[in-house]
């Protein structure tokens, strides 16, 4: 891992930012970049993940049907989308997205931990009510009793569910809008 400290911050412009790139490979995905930020006087940071070779623009659908599909691994770049048609939860890539490896797990845990939080700040019942609801889902999904899919789209192909059970295809490329 190569690391290069004491840079200067974007956020707070302290000159206490770490920048740190490691080389993995990763089993059916290939030679990966991993490249993060870290600054430790404000606690910025952000991260990505690239592929060393070329890929072309990918999508990936998996059905996860019981708990030992939360061990499946994902690879995520800053610039995929992240759907969960299920609980209508788009994650769009932005200025802040941030690429990742993880399992599907984790994943799920983070979303968990993100509606936990919002429903304790939400005044709306209803909305407070549905929070609760994809909650128990996402428990339920966990404990094996409830089905889910998860969707990663890609315009680079430096993503990746590795699973013989994910579905890979190609990107449709949209029209923009004009």
């Amino acid at each position: 891992m190569e690391k290069l400290p004491n840079q200067e911050c974007p956020a707070c412009r302290a000159k206490k930012l770490t920048l740190m790139q490691d080389e993995l490979d990763i089993p059916f995905f290939g030679k990966t970049f991993v490249f993060s930020m870290q600054c430790d006087s404000c606690g910025f940071k952000k991260s990505d993940i690239e592929a060393a070779e070329f890929k072309e623009p990918c999508r990936y659908e998996l059905d996860i049907v019981g708990k030992d599909d939360l061990n499946i691994r994902v690879v995520k770049s800053s610039q995929a989308t992240v759907k969960w048609p299920d609980f209508k939860i788009t994650i769009d890539p932005g200025v802040s997205a941030e690429g990742f490896v993880a399992n599907i797990e984790k994943m799920l845990n983070d979303i968990q931990k993100v509606l936990e939080f919002n429903k304790e700040t939400e005044e709306d019942k209803a909305k407070k009510k549905r929070m609760r609801k994809m909650i128990d889902k996402i428990l339920d999904i966990k404990d094996g009793r409830e089905k889910t899919k998860l969707i990663i789209e890609d315009p680079t192909g430096n993503s990746a569910i590795i699973s013989r059970k994910a579905v890979k295809s190609g990107l449709k490329k949209t029209k923009a809008k004009k």
